[in-house]
């Protein structure tokens, strides 16, 4: 596929490094000279120099026979104006725009990005798919990182293993054995900073950052199982209230179950607009750092503290102190992957990133087949990619033992007519099947063609 792609930032660089790994012929584009000297320096692209919404710059690129373009540069108007040249000028059948301003976003303005108005085919949000990433974390307090498949039917979990854990120093085969009604499946585990899918003779070791996937009514009996316990969030506090900190808010708002919400804005500003658009959450104007304003919010008893500012530094040092100050639970925004690492030593419980949860939706509409939905784990360590059977993939009609998946793979779950089954190695792949893997990322190209690659689909 050629592949243009539009902004070579944070989301640029790193959907150009998933992309040009698979082979795709990808060029960059962005007006800053060093952001694409850095992409053709470090990854296997082309880069132009220049405005992507100018029709020759777009021509330079390869626009004439580009199979999709991908709009992410820092604007949203650049975003659009680039669709619509691509559309108008160049014909290029995908488009796919990232906007941040949500007046663009009102479901009641969705007729504008009709292929007759402004064609854009596919539209992204990441302040939409962070919010969303936010209320999956406060969801499953236990992990540290979630994702739901298969129709909500499978649930991915990031946790880690604490030295309590009733099955560390046992083999997964024994566990197979001991809970053969659980509907769970070890598919990946990082272990001194490397990750890797385990084999049936691996154990796991306290430490050890796990992730799962689960049948979703299994969920609470899985987490049990690795020493882990569910409790109820009740109490919430949020650090920020720009769109990211307001979506979480408005969508606890609407939960049947009872949650109080409070919320620390510092610009006066937002936090009147967050005030005016909430109906049950308090909103306090101030510095999510002050320690008396964090106690008048509550925060000893809070059952978690969200920490969404747009600075990680902010976020971080929040976390920090409302754990200090009694809060169960911290969950905090961070943009630049190289602070993950701090995130144990601090007791920071959970972070997301942004960088990651819109690459992640940007994959779902670039995979190849009928993929349904893609998730990045780690810094684009592995995937889990969501795909349909199709009749003519490889894989229909075949055991999973008989299908030559790549070492770094590992078939999660299946969902089929009945519901969704965990799978074993005689489980048969039939036509129709709903499939999740885990793959590592060296790995997606061999199991995209095993899913039957085509641009036949876009």
């Amino acid at each position: 596929m050629k592949i243009i792609i539009c902004g070579a930032g944070q989301v640029g660089w790193q959907i150009a490094r998933h992309l040009s790994g698979e082979r795709n012929d990808v060029t960059v584009v962005d007006s800053n000279p060093e952001l694409v000297r850095r992409a053709t320096d470090t990854l296997d692209v082309q880069g132009i120099s220049g405005f992507a919404s100018y029709p020759d710059i777009l021509e330079r690129a390869g626009a004439r026979d580009a199979d999709m373009i991908i709009a992410a540069t820092h604007s949203d108007e650049v975003n659009m104006v680039t669709c619509q040249v691509a559309h108008s000028v160049f014909s290029i059948r995908r488009k796919i725009a990232r906007l941040r301003a949500q007046s663009y976003l009102d479901a009641i303005y969705s007729d504008l990005y009709r292929r007759d108005h402004l064609p854009i085919d596919v539209v992204i949000s990441p302040e939409k798919e962070v919010a969303e990433a936010a209320l999956q974390r406060l969801a499953s307090p236990a992990a540290f990182d979630t994702e739901q498949f298969l129709n909500g039917r499978g649930q991915l979990l990031g946790i880690t293993i604490d030295d309590d854990c009733p099955v560390i120093n046992t083999p997964l085969r024994q566990l197979t054995d001991l809970f053969s009604t659980l509907r769970a499946i070890v598919v990946g585990i990082r272990r001194d900073g490397v990750l890797f899918v385990p084999t049936a003779n691996d154990q796991i070791f306290a430490g050890d950052d796990t992730y799962l996937f689960c049948q979703t009514e299994d969920m609470n009996r899985t987490l049990e199982i690795f020493g882990k316990v569910q409790k109820k969030q009740e109490r919430i506090v949020i650090i920020g209230g720009g769109n990211v900190g307001l979506g979480v808010a408005r969508a606890l708002e609407q939960r049947t179950d009872k949650v109080r919400v409070r919320m620390i804005e510092r610009d006066r500003a937002v936090a009147e607009r967050a005030a005016d658009g909430l109906d049950r959450t308090i909103v306090l104007n101030g510095d999510g750092l002050d320690a008396a304003l964090l106690d008048e919010s509550g925060i000893a008893n809070a059952d978690a503290v969200l920490a969404v500012t747009d600075d990680d530094k902010t976020n971080l040092l929040v976390s920090v102190r409302a754990k200090e100050m009694g809060c169960k639970m911290s969950i905090c925004l961070v943009n630049d992957p190289t602070l993950a690492p701090l995130m144990g030593p601090l007791g920071v419980d959970a972070y997301i990133n942004p960088r990651s949860t819109t690459v992640s939706s940007i994959l779902r509409h670039v995979r190849h087949g009928r993929v349904r939905g893609v998730y990045s784990i780690g810094d684009a360590e592995a995937e889990v990619i969501e795909a349909q059977v199709l009749s003519t993939s490889p894989i229909a009609g075949q055991r999973i033992k008989d299908v030559a998946f790549p070492e770094g793979t590992l078939v999660a779950g299946i969902l089929k007519p009945g519901g969704m089954v965990k799978p074993k190695s005689d489980t048969r792949i039939e036509e129709g099947d709903v499939i999740a893997i885990f793959v590592m990322s060296d790995d997606v190209p061999e199991v995209e063609r095993l899913l039957q690659v085509s641009i036949d689909f876009f």
